[in-house]
């Protein structure tokens, strides 16, 4: 069992995926589109991933605004979660991605990731976060 974990956005797509045992997320890919016309083979290439890596859950990330309100992007985040389901027949998870940009944008930094090359990494490791979040969770669900 494994689950994708996925940051979505305007014009990308950051990609993450679980381990087996679903203790660690590690970063898979960036789907990049053109224009909104290009979901269709945005949704294409998350089945492919869910196929070739196994996974039988996906966990979205859910931008809701620092006071918790739910903006335009949340639903369009709504929007893109019917058509994941749709796709895939698989459970997708919104889990609320507050501050995941933020602590992608500082693991970076510490890296050394020069700030010019972070717009390029920053959605699969916010991708990574996402499902790191969502993975501790369910840890410490089993542990409670």
């Amino acid at each position: 069992m494994r689950i994708l974990g996925l940051d979505y956005g305007s014009k990308t797509v950051g990609v993450a995926v679980s381990d087996e045992l679903l203790i660690t997320a590690q970063g898979v890919e960036i789907i990049r589109r053109k224009s909104s016309s290009k979901l269709r083979q945005t949704l294409a290439r998350i089945e492919e991933l869910v196929t070739e890596y196994g996974v039988d859950k996906i966990v979205l990330g859910f931008p809701k605004n620092m006071n918790n309100t739910e903006g335009e992007r949340c639903e369009k985040t709504k929007e893109f979660k019917e058509m994941l389901e749709k796709r895939t027949g698989l459970e997708v998870i919104l889990w609320d991605e507050r501050l995941t940009t933020v602590s992608a944008d500082n693991s970076m930094m510490e890296m050394g990731i020069r700030r010019e090359n972070r717009k390029e990494y920053v959605d699969e490791i916010a991708a990574i976060f996402i499902l790191q979040g969502y993975l501790d969770y369910l840890t410490h669900q089993k542990q409670g």
